[in-house]
């Protein structure tokens, strides 16, 4: 996750390569909802001008329900740990991106599992999913044979390094400074 004061295509562009940066894996495509954030000449231009151009695509104009699968993850990985309320003051982007560039995501992709569906099928009027097991974003990429070794290497690295508690005492803490500075007076944020 990354947080930009508008929604301008050079604030996304910079982004979008900041998060490209730490990858375990070269990127090779983005899907995008139907915003003007990402759906623009800059983008476009990013992403297909490199030595190995990134399949760059979209959700169909007028299905609201391709969105869903774009945005599927807002829920659990920015409004429940921000809230749903705006921000007012731009300084706060570099605190929300340095919570979400350490703590979060390394919280989030080495020790949270998630389902992935496997199958929906159609029964009757009902839909039956059925989902795989829970696994953290760090064993599904180790289980990848498309990762490197180097990068597998890194990855074990990082879950020795770390704990979990850790994490979650340093990501509160930096929700408790981030919603503080929200809460003072402008004039107290501007000394």
């Amino acid at each position: 996750n990354r947080a930009i004061w508008n929604r301008g295509a050079e604030q996304v562009k910079e982004q979008t390569i900041r998060v490209e940066e730490v990858l375990p894996f070269v990127l090779r495509g983005v899907d995008v909802d139907n915003g003007p954030e990402f759906l623009n000449w800059t983008m476009f231009r990013y992403l297909k001008n490199r030595d190995s151009p990134v399949e760059f695509t979209r959700s169909r104009p007028y299905h609201k329900n391709d969105n869903a699968h774009v945005e599927q993850k807002n829920s659990t990985h920015v409004r429940q740990l921000l809230g749903h309320d705006r921000f007012e003051d731009p300084a706060m982007v570099e605190m929300i991106n340095d919570l979400y560039a350490n703590e979060w995501s390394l919280y989030r992709n080495l020790f949270c599992p998630n389902m992935k569906l496997i199958e929906k099928v159609r029964v009757g009027s009902r839909y039956r999913k059925k989902f795989d097991k829970p696994r953290t974003a760090a064993q599904r990429v180790l289980e990848s044979p498309s990762v490197s070794r180097k990068q597998k290497a890194r990855i074990r690295r990082m879950l020795k390094e770390h704990d979990p508690f850790t994490l979650r005492e340093n990501i509160e803490k930096k929700l408790q400074e981030i919603f503080t500075y929200e809460q003072q007076p402008l004039q107290l944020r501007a000394s």
